[in-house]
């Protein structure tokens, strides 16, 4: 008799992740991944890696290879903390901080912190598939308040912290957000700072995409104005080193890194050792400055070249965002188009992925017509004719 299984409440509802199901097809080389939110391979710099990965199994084998504390490494924790504090001005000595395996766990980790199963979750709509997903769970319930051009809604924030109950958190991503590429303004980081506050609800401010402002000015981060320590603040390596390290950081007050250290313990005991020594040593041997300076020229590039194909190609109804950095671009067709059969016949007729829309919304059943772009991953050559092909298919759906 064959066996039959109970899954938990917590996975039994969750469907695979869209991106994921989507990126399958990408395997097939004929496909356009515009579906990606991989770094450029040429923004890796892998003859530092390279030359730092033999100097650590050539002088520390042991050290790489033994177990590790949960905390993280030492030496990278203080490095990681010098440069949280020069180059974002966050951190203070009621901090601490916790290197984690990527910046998704330091966010799913503040959620099994402060959550118990039912307690709400206050997200931008749309907003980055992973955490929403590891959110729903733990057994949380998210509630999506919408962005503007500048930004989360402030007002309607403020509507469903009165209207919700039990709102434990709040979850941003400021800056070039995923999918939206949108950036939050100065004045709306007070302010969602401040209704935290009013409230006494958490924030967890997601920035991996921070480095990577190639146009504009840079806006401090809200974790910069923390001074009742409310601001959970998650850092990546995964945009500006390499995302296959997995090597991401939390710094937040002690008490909350405390529990976070815990949890680690019960997650994967310690982030890959290996990882976290060749990130300390790029830290302390490698101009990161430089190397950032030249990421983001690689970035400024490609976005402006896919955004000057889709002025051209694209059905001038369809409205789409010009991010001042990060990887992605929004795209909305006009209301009552069917967004996914768009996308379905994008990756099948035209062998163009793209992301719909509903994937990142709070509420799956939420109606839009938005889907997502990313033009870090394919080279200059298919972002140019994957774009052509994507514009024929707009003028179609929207004649």
């Amino acid at each position: 008799m064959k066996s039959t299984y109970t899954f938990s409440d917590n996975l039994a509802n969750m469907k695979p992740s869209a991106i994921r199901e989507i990126l399958k097809r990408t395997a097939d080389p004929s496909i356009i991944p515009f579906s990606a939110g991989n770094p450029a391979a040429e923004a890796f710099p892998v003859e530092d890696v390279r030359r730092i990965t033999a100097q650590v199994l050539g002088e520390s084998p042991v050290l790489a290879l033994q177990y590790s504390v949960s905390e993280g490494y030492s030496p990278l924790r203080d490095a990681v903390r010098k440069m949280a504090e020069e180059r974002y001005g966050v951190g203070t000595p009621e901090d601490d901080l916790i290197i984690t395996s990527g910046a998704q766990q330091g966010v799913e980790m503040t959620c099994k912190v402060f959550c118990n199963r039912g307690d709400v979750i206050l997200a931008e709509d749309p907003s980055f598939i992973g955490s929403l997903n590891a959110f729903r769970a733990l057994g949380a319930r998210l509630a999506g308040v919408p962005m503007e051009e500048d930004g989360i809604s402030v007002e309607r924030l403020e509507a469903a912290l009165r209207e919700n109950q039990n709102v434990k958190l709040i979850y941003v991503i400021p800056n070039f957000q995923n999918p939206s590429g949108i950036t939050m303004s100065a004045e709306k980081r007070k302010a969602v700072y401040d209704l935290a506050c009013k409230y006494d609800i958490v924030i967890i401010e997601d920035n991996p995409y921070g480095d990577l402002r190639f146009a504009g000015e840079d806006i401090p981060p809200i974790k910069a104005l923390d001074t009742e320590g409310r601001v959970v603040y998650c850092g990546s390596f995964s945009k500006i080193l390499s995302p296959g390290l997995r090597v991401g950081y939390v710094l937040a007050p002690k008490a909350i890194v405390g529990r976070m250290v815990v949890a680690k313990q019960c997650e994967d005991v310690h982030t890959t050792i290996l990882s976290q020594l060749i990130c300390e040593r790029f830290l302390c041997e490698c101009d990161l400055d430089a190397h950032i300076r030249r990421i983001r020229e690689i970035y400024r590039k490609k976005c402006g070249l896919m955004l000057e194909n889709m002025e051209e190609h694209f059905s001038p109804k369809v409205s789409f965002t010009r991010p001042q950095g990060g990887l992605f671009i929004w795209c909305t067709m006009p209301e009552g188009s069917d967004m996914l059969d768009f996308c379905r016949r994008a990756v099948e007729e035209e062998g163009v992925a793209v992301v719909p829309g509903t994937a990142f919304m709070a509420d799956e059943n939420t109606p839009t017509t938005s889907f997502r772009m990313n033009y870090s991953t394919p080279s200059d050559e298919k972002i140019i004719q994957g774009v052509e092909r994507l514009g024929r298919l707009t003028r179609e759906f929207v004649r």
